[in-house]
C-alpha cells in the first residue's frame, strides 16, 4: 500500500472520517456530479492576458468582429484556441 504524507488538516479529516463524524448524503450521485462539474469549471477558468498589437491589427480585428457578430476579444480567443488545437495553421 502506498504511503502518503498528510498535512495537519488532512490528518484531522482522516481522523474525523475514521471516528464516524462524516455521513453520506441522500443525493450522493447528484453531489458527485456537482463536484465534478465544479472541478471541470475550475480547470477551465479563464485567465486574462496582455497582448501587444499594432493599432492597425487591432482595428482590423475589431472590424472582423463586427462582421462575425462576436466581441473582438472573444474572436481573438477563438482564433487562438483553433490554432492551439491545430484546426488552423499559421503562415509567417
Amino acid at each position: 500500500m502506498k504511503k502518503y504524507k498528510l498535512d495537519n488538516e488532512e490528518k484531522q479529516i482522516l481522523k474525523d472520517y475514521n471516528d464516524g463524524k462524516y455521513v453520506s448524503v441522500d443525493n450522493l450521485d447528484e453531489e458527485i456530479k456537482l463536484a465534478r462539474e465544479t472541478a471541470i469549471n475550475t480547470i477551465q477558468k479563464k485567465k486574462n492576458i496582455n497582448i501587444r498589437l499594432t493599432e492597425k491589427d487591432l482595428q482590423k480585428l475589431k472590424a472582423r468582429s463586427v462582421e462575425t457578430g462576436l466581441p473582438y476579444q472573444t474572436l481573438a480567443a477563438a482564433v487562438l484556441r483553433q490554432y492551439i488545437e491545430r484546426k488552423i495553421t499559421l503562415t509567417l
